[in-house]
């Protein structure tokens, strides 16, 4: 389980801006949204609102950098680049590593791991973990070595084998470490997804519904939020070059034919009531999701695979725009999964961006789940929660019984587009 993630010196974060889901004192919602062991208090998720170019996107996408450099650290070259991007407004900023760490649990063990790096190198990596006692070392990274410490064996002599772009956790783990492992596993149970790229999840789907026993489950969710078919089905068949789109070019059109020559390729497929002149039904209907349903069902589609694989895991879903292409009480639906007792035995937490405003009157979340980005006039981005805001002049944090989407959409919380009176922008375009 997520307790905090917190990124720097990144795309537009500057500063170090923590998200937290280790939940607060307020009482709303606790029997719901909470998920409570031994020592800890959890959220089971957080809502991220703010204006375009906020940041919203970039906080998903330095969760979704840090997963894609533990997974794949030891399988790249030593001269692969690490794509990472630092705060390019300012100058002093340029120069430096950007900066990563997650606080996580595991079985009532709690781990912080991180690193700085640059688009060439890691700078530094630190691993911590804290079971009943205080927090404790097992390795620290600097450009001038790396320190194991006696209480991680499964970490020495290994730290020659370490080359500069790749990470000592991912390099211990390819040796059989145990915590490395346990690490890991929870990194790939980690899940960053983009809401508008949707259709690259579609296996995952595919894979849940030829399950027996979680097929029940995704038909079950198709039905109860209306999609307007009756059941789904998988068809497959050899790869056809026609499928291809006509205007591919012809080099890249004779590359794929040869790699998907002999390959199966999977459609799915809608099945809708069929009526006669009295509304009776006859039969059925086929028809082909990708070019007879909807976008938003195509969506859900899509993206009930993701969400029902970490629901079952009891991972961590991340997602940027979850309400693209949706219906507000779709998107309220996929929300209300994670609070459900029934469909999240496992708490799996769920963190989105989204524009939806309607969440924050229906969705039952509490102060603390729900956080906003700003960027200020220098161009860096802030993050912050609703629990933590006050107004100016104010002692007391905003109070649970405000109309919290009315107050934002005025806003009173900031992270909103600032637009000046477009009255006069029309105005004086007509006297041109």
């Amino acid at each position: 389980m997520l307790l905090e993630f917190t990124v720097g010196n990144f795309l537009s974060f500057r500063d170090k801006k923590t998200l937290s889901l280790d939940a607060t004192a307020v009482k709303e919602h606790a029997e719901t949204n909470l998920i409570l062991t031994e020592r800890y208090k959890i959220l089971k998720g957080a809502v991220i609102y703010g204006a375009n170019s906020s940041g919203k996107s970039n906080l998903v996408k330095a969760m979704s950098t840090m997963r894609r450099l533990v997974l794949q650290s030891f399988e790249q070259s030593s001269t692969a680049e690490l794509d990472i991007t630092s705060f390019l407004l300012q100058t002093e900023n340029e120069e430096k590593p950007s900066f990563f760490e997650v606080l996580f649990l595991v079985d009532e063990t709690r781990y912080r791991y991180g690193f700085e790096a640059d688009n060439y190198s890691i700078k530094s990596e630190w691993l911590y973990e804290a079971k009943k006692t205080g927090e404790k070392p097992l390795f620290i990274r600097e450009e001038d070595g790396i320190e194991v410490m006696k209480i991680f064996p499964e970490g020495k002599d290994l730290e020659e084998k370490t080359r500069d772009n790749a990470l000592f956790l991912a390099v211990v783990d390819q040796f059989n470490g145990k915590t490395a492992k346990t690490i890991m596993n929870w990194f790939t149970n980690f899940v960053t997804i983009s809401g508008l790229s949707h259709e690259r999840y579609t296996g995952v789907t595919f894979r849940l519904l030829e399950n027996e026993a979680s097929k029940p489950l995704l038909q079950a969710f198709f039905n109860t939020v209306d999609l307007g078919f009756d059941s789904v089905k998988l068809n497959k068949k050899e790869f056809d070059l026609a499928r291809l789109p006509k205007d591919m070019p012809e080099s890249i059109m004779q590359e794929l034919s040869i790699k998907l020559q002999g390959k199966t390729m999977v459609d799915a497929i809608t099945m809708h009531k069929k009526y006669n002149d009295k509304n009776k039904v006859i039969g059925a209907v086929e028809f082909d999701m990708d070019s007879q349903e909807s976008a938003g069902t195509n969506k859900v589609f899509n993206m009930s695979g993701p969400v029902f694989d970490v629901l079952n895991d009891g991972g961590v879903l991340v997602v940027d725009e979850l309400d693209a292409s949706l219906h507000p009480l779709l998107t309220l639906a996929i929300t209300k999964l994670f609070n459900s007792r029934d469909h999240n035995p496992k708490n799996a937490q769920l963190i989105f961006a989204t524009h939806d405003t309607n969440l924050l009157t229906y969705g039952n979340y509490r102060r603390d789940q729900i956080y906003f980005v700003e960027k200020d006039k220098y161009g860096a981005s802030d993050l912050y929660s609703l629990v933590e805001y006050k107004e100016e002049g104010a002692t007391k944090a905003v109070r649970k019984d405000r109309s919290f989407e009315k107050d934002y959409i005025q806003g009173r919380y900031g992270a909103i587009p600032f637009i000046g009176n477009l009255s006069n922008i029309v105005k004086e375009w007509q006297e041109k």
